[in-house]
């Protein structure tokens, strides 16, 4: 009776267009015995072609194919950016850092500190190169605070900052620990070692900063 009922089932699926391979994976038989039971139930010309060009091996081949393309061609634009864009000019790195601050620094005019913050190092560390090349700030004269989640160690989190931003641990201010869990996270991969927030109390600079905005404001609105 069972086998009544495997090869009724595996003519169905025959008549669905499945591939032997795919009847396979319902029901637990050998190809041997699906060739007997299916030797009335041939596939059409057209299905077979489907059935090879949508193989899941082809598909991954293919896929694989697309991505080396992909990253030649971006490999090849990023060598010619980047012979256009290095080395930076002192104007380059002054200006560059005025967009970085401008998309993400803290923007309140009275402010006596140029605060940044973000969860990608690569900006954090703009931020401070900025600093050192712009306006002569001693890295050892910023504070930095970070933003974490409940689940995560805030030594390790401070240790990696740290090594990262090469600064000392007595930089630190104290860590805002958000109530939620950063498991909770859709997107985790942004958040890996939390948000960091870089600040320099100085006013002057902050001046400076906030002028050099205003500059760019009053020249994109005309």
């Amino acid at each position: 009776m069972a086998k009544f009922e495997e090869r009724s089932k595996a003519i169905e699926l025959r008549k669905q267009g499945k591939s032997y391979s795919q009847i396979k994976s319902f029901i637990k038989v050998s190809k041997s015995t699906l060739s007997i039971w299916l030797k009335d139930f041939p596939l059409s010309d057209k299905r077979i072609r489907e059935l090879r060009d949508w193989n899941e091996t082809r598909i991954e081949n293919y896929r694989e194919t697309r991505r080396k393309q992909r990253e030649v061609i971006l490999n090849d634009i990023y060598k010619i950016e980047k012979i256009k864009i290095l080395p930076f000019t002192q104007k380059d790195i002054f200006i560059g850092g005025l967009f970085l601050y401008w998309g993400e620094g803290s923007k309140t005019t009275l402010s006596s500190q140029a605060i940044i913050s973000n969860t990608n190092p690569a900006i954090i560390k703009a931020f401070i190169y900025w600093l050192e090349n712009s306006f002569n700030i001693n890295r050892n004269d910023i504070k930095v605070r970070l933003q974490l989640y409940k689940d995560m160690n805030t030594q390790n989190e401070i240790n990696y900052w740290s090594k990262v931003l090469n600064v000392k641990n007595s930089q630190f201010r104290k860590s805002y620990i958000k109530k939620s869990n950063r498991s909770e996270l859709t997107y985790k991969n942004k958040h890996n070692h939390g948000t960091c927030n870089v600040i320099l109390g100085n006013a002057k600079v902050s001046k400076k900063i906030m002028m050099g905005l205003k500059v760019f404001e009053d020249y994109f609105m005309g």
